[in-house]
């Protein structure tokens, strides 16, 4: 693999490489690393303090070691003479357990061994906003109901088809880029594949729409609530399940086209759901979005309750079609890998449990959820999630080690933001 690194950057001209890797908040470290000098980095690996990103660490930590992926390595379209690769965590010669792409990475093995690969794709929401975050970036961009506005997309177009045109070149197979439903607000899809393969491409793709819209003069955002009248950034997972080649959810008697697998894995998601909210929706702002008030255009287009349908986009699984569903609950903010490994740790346990996913409901959740009993709604904040996440025993078992040094370090954002006085407790409260 070395030598078809060395080859790599012979051939195509790169001068550097990006060892990186994601911490457990979703920020890509990176060390650049002259192409002269790779082949010793992907033998000894790139060196960190971990305590310095958000890792559950500590400065007596021995080094931290980035081991490349030369099979994860893309060309910046940008700047060719740079190539990235993810990394895989090492620390004293075995691999770091809270490490997220370590975890997809082993809960893809553990897939493997019941002869199962999990196949998906992203929808990545974002917004375009000027340099200081204050609004979106197009003063133009008015529209009450601005979804698929074509001179709003138009206006961008030099962006827009710099980000898609890189896709194109690197086989990612783009197929639709769209002006979403807030002002400001877009969306690009390319095809699925691989579950590794399609956290590896987001975790790039979030790096390569910041760097291009920095380069146009824009700055591109994941938050998942940037403007509380607009609709916020989801990243929606499309998810299926193979054996040998076979999609293992697809089923032409069903009424609509799912195996009972697929019904199983289902019931997973919805058996954790509150738990996995605190991976998919992993900050503060998060909450502002699954339970917001209706915005401007009409609707907030995520869910808050804990329900599946068929072809209905106000529940938390649709399924648009058989074969697949889309997982809607997860957000711009969700770590790539960690969104991966949640949905399939999850899943795995619903066909292993044979849980079953409940009645399927088929009526708009926006205006008649209401009439519905027992129905689970999602966390109402992040600490809510974070303790669903510590009392799950399903995602604990799965995730592992990393699951306590994620609810360490996840707490202590949430009493950051406790400790934070806002201008509306002042508003409201200096008369009392």
């Amino acid at each position: 693999m070395t030598h078809e690194l060395e080859a790599a950057a012979r051939e195509r001209g790169i001068k550097y490489f990006l060892v990186s890797y994601t911490d457990l908040f979703g920020t890509q470290r990176a060390k650049l690393v002259p192409a002269a000098a790779i082949a010793s980095t992907c033998r000894n690996g790139a060196g960190f303090a971990g305590f310095a990103t958000w890792l559950d660490m500590s400065p007596a930590d021995a080094d931290l070691l980035a081991m490349p992926d030369p099979e994860g390595l893309i060309q910046l379209p940008w700047k060719p003479e740079v190539g990235w690769l993810p990394a895989d965590l090492v620390m004293d010669g075995k691999a770091v357990e809270q490490g997220p792409r370590n975890i997809l990475k082993r809960l893809i093995k553990e897939a493997a061994r019941e002869g199962l690969q999990m196949k998906s794709g992203v929808e990545c929401e974002f917004f375009l906003i000027t340099p200081c975050g204050s609004e979106p970036a197009d003063t133009a961009d008015k529209q009450t109901k601005p979804c698929y506005d074509q001179s709003a997309l138009m206006r961008r177009y030099e962006v827009i088809t710099e980000i898609c045109d890189a896709m194109l070149s690197l086989g990612w197979k783009p197929y639709q880029n769209d002006h979403e439903d807030a002002n400001g607000q877009f969306e690009m899809n390319w095809d699925y594949d691989d579950a590794l393969i399609t956290a590896d491409r987001h975790a790039f793709f979030k790096y390569m729409t910041r760097s291009i819209a920095e380069k146009h003069g824009f700055r591109a955002t994941f938050m998942p609530k940037p403007f509380m009248d607009l609709t916020g950034s989801g990243c929606h997972a499309h998810v299926s399940l193979w054996r040998e080649g076979q999609n293992v959810f697809s089923d032409r008697s069903d009424e609509i086209g799912l195996s009972q697998i697929g019904y199983h894995f289902i019931g997973g998601l919805i058996h954790s759901a509150d738990a996995l909210a605190a991976l998919t929706n992993p900050c503060v702002n998060s909450y502002k979005r699954i339970n917001a008030p209706r915005t401007t255009s009409g609707a907030t287009w995520a869910p808050n309750t804990v329900t599946y349908t068929g072809n209905n986009r106000t529940h938390m699984i649709r399924i648009p079609d058989g074969g697949r569903f889309e997982f809607r609950l997860a957000d711009g903010a969700a770590n790539p890998y960690l969104l991966q490994a949640g949905i399939l740790a999850a899943g795995l346990d619903g066909i292993r449990q044979r849980r079953d996913p409940g009645q399927r409901l088929d009526i708009n959740m926006y205006t008649d959820g209401h009439t519905v009993e027992g129905v689970k709604r999602l966390p109402l904040n992040l600490l809510d999630a974070l303790r669903a996440l510590e009392a799950s025993p399903v995602l604990n078992e799965a995730l592992g080690a990393f699951v306590p040094s994620y609810l360490k370090l996840k707490r202590q954002e949430w009493d950051d933001y406790c400790r934070h006085l806002t201008q509306w407790e002042r508003d409201t409260t200096l008369d009392c």
